[in-house]
């Protein structure tokens, strides 16, 4: 039996969206197929830029049911992880990086009520998240370095992925497998074929002409990654 969810996910990144125009960036998500909100919060320590908070969220909660997939890259989660879910984050995501006692913060968020993720950045192996596997719903795997929109794709993270999924097969415990950064049709298929099932994408979609013909395009060269899998 798979471990693999039946439905591949894009995850739309507001952090790209015209901000002036949050509502209306939601409006085209929801006329999409196969898309949540991927919402990047960045606090200005932990990564060198400061985006949005608990209010936004919490705006854009009241604007549409669709899930909104919170990346918290901020110092000390823990203290901020469970307003996020009280702000209406259905997904909420923590670098290990960045705390110390994750094992514990992920399970508060499941308390709570939302999913929870762990994060890692590029130079952090998957073999840090041997112990963790069954404690987090998704493991989001950066492949930038977070704290910017429009950054390159790093190609090793190709590998990180499948090693990843090596890691969820040897466990028999399902997790989603979530990438961020650089996404584009050039590389969404064979991050895909290589264990994905949830690939963010900034710029891709917003910054197209077209951002429900880009949205189409990455979620065909995501389906057809999933027919190349092994």
């Amino acid at each position: 039996m798979s471990l693999r969810p039946q439905e591949l996910l894009l995850a739309p990144s507001i952090l790209s969206a015209d901000f002036t125009r949050l509502a209306d960036a939601l409006a085209m998500l929801r006329s999409a197929q196969r898309c949540i909100v991927h919402v990047d919060v960045m606090d200005g320590r932990f990564v060198p830029n400061i985006t949005i908070g608990m209010p936004v969220v919490a705006a854009l909660r009241r604007e549409t049911e669709q899930v909104l997939d919170c990346h918290l890259m901020i110092a000390d989660p823990a203290r901020y992880a469970l307003e996020f879910v009280q702000a209406g984050a259905d997904w909420v995501s923590i670098h290990q990086e960045a705390d110390p006692h994750s094992h514990r913060t992920l399970g508060a968020i499941r308390q709570a009520g939302a999913k929870a993720g762990i994060v890692l950045n590029p130079g952090t192996p998957v073999e840090t998240l041997t112990d963790l596997v069954g404690a987090f719903d998704h493991a989001l795997l950066m492949s930038v370095n977070p704290g910017f929109g429009g950054q390159s794709f790093i190609p090793r993270v190709l590998d990180k992925v499948r090693r990843l999924d090596a890691m969820r097969r040897g466990a028999g415990i399902p997790f989603l497998i979530e990438v961020d950064g650089g996404v584009d049709p050039d590389n969404a298929g064979a991050l895909v074929a290589a264990g994905a099932d949830v690939l963010v994408a900034g710029n891709a979609v917003f910054k197209a002409a077209d951002p429900l013909k880009a949205i189409a395009a990455l979620l065909a060269a995501m389906d057809a990654g999933r027919k190349a899998a092994p």
